[in-house]
This record gives structure tokens, sequence and C-alpha cells, in this order.
């Protein structure tokens, strides 16, 4: 599915709401606007370009899975991280997990792919999506991601990040990967 511009009107919750949202709760962040990436691979070909280089702040990959007994798991960790789904099943308490659908991202984390950020768990907590983050993200103290649409990034605080979805009852499940 190719996200497109006239899709930013589908979004239960825009990019701008976000915004407001995080202004709101003095949440402090950097901007970056570009073109749209919808993969680690093509992201990292442009982040010495966009964004500061600094050994304090982390980009990320989110992964959405599905499981056999039509659980929703969304999956947060270093972009460079290599994931076993056996062994992730086993963390999670999980069995056969494998990638959701774009239908289904979009119906229960409400975005797109290439989209897909911690943020979006202010929908899927709605739908019962379990939320884990890799442990070692504690590591840093920014966080890159894209405030539901692929076509900017923020930078935060990762504690920040977290108070902001404590506020939406949204827990950070952390997880050794």
């Amino acid at each position: 599915m190719v996200f497109l511009a006239q899709d930013k009107k589908k979004l239960p919750i825009t990019q701008e709401e976000l915004l407001r949202l995080l202004k709101n709760n003095k949440i402090k962040f950097d901007y970056y606007a570009h073109k749209p990436l919808f993969s680690v691979k093509e992201s990292k070909l442009l982040q010495e370009v966009i964004f500061p280089n600094d050994l304090d702040s982390i980009h990320i990959k989110n992964l959405y899975l599905r499981d056999k007994n039509k659980n929703n798991f969304l999956i947060t960790c270093e972009q460079d991280k290599n994931i076993d789904l056996k062994k992730l099943q086993k963390q999670v308490m999980s069995s056969r997990l494998s990638f959701g659908s774009s239908e289904r991202l979009f119906e229960f984390l409400g975005v797109y792919p290439g989209s897909v950020s911690p943020f979006c768990m202010i929908n899927g907590i709605k739908k019962n999506v379990n939320f884990y983050c890799d442990i070692t993200l504690k590591k840093y103290k920014k966080i890159f991601l894209h405030p539901f649409i692929n076509d900017t990034t923020i930078r935060l605080e990762i504690i920040e990040l977290e108070k902001f979805l404590n506020k939406y009852h949204i827990n950070f499940n952390w997880i050794d990967l």
C-alpha cells in the first residue's frame, strides 16, 4: 500500500493533533520535514543528511506483529537490531508471530506502512495492542520517530515519550531483544 498525501485526512489522529498534544503537555521536540521514508534502508540513506548526528540519539524500527490467536503487538527497537521471532514469541508469551497486514496495521494502529512509531499506541491501546520496547533503547537520551506520517520525523527525549504515553495509560513493556 502506498501512502498518499490525501490519506493523511483518513488518519484517526492527525500529525497536527499529535503535535498539539505534545505542545500542550510541554513536551519539547525537534521537527524534521523530509521526503516520505518507507523503510529503515531508505531512511538510513538520508539520516546523515537530514538529522543531527549525536551519540545520545537513536533511530528506531517498529514491527507490527500478530499471533495465531489474533493478538496484536507493536515492537520497538534500534533500527539495526535483528529480531528472532521465535525468541520474541516466548518473551511476549505468544505463539506463531507473523507480520500484520497493512489493512490490519491501519485498523489497529491507525497508520500506514512506513509510519509506525510508539505514538501509534494512542490508537493501539483502544484495540488491545501489546506494546514492547527493547531495553537497549534506555542507553540513549533521545529517540527519532514518525508522528503518524512518514514525511516528517521528530526527536524527543525517551523519558518524555514514556511520560506522554503513560498519560494515555500506555505502558512501556521493556524486554531484552
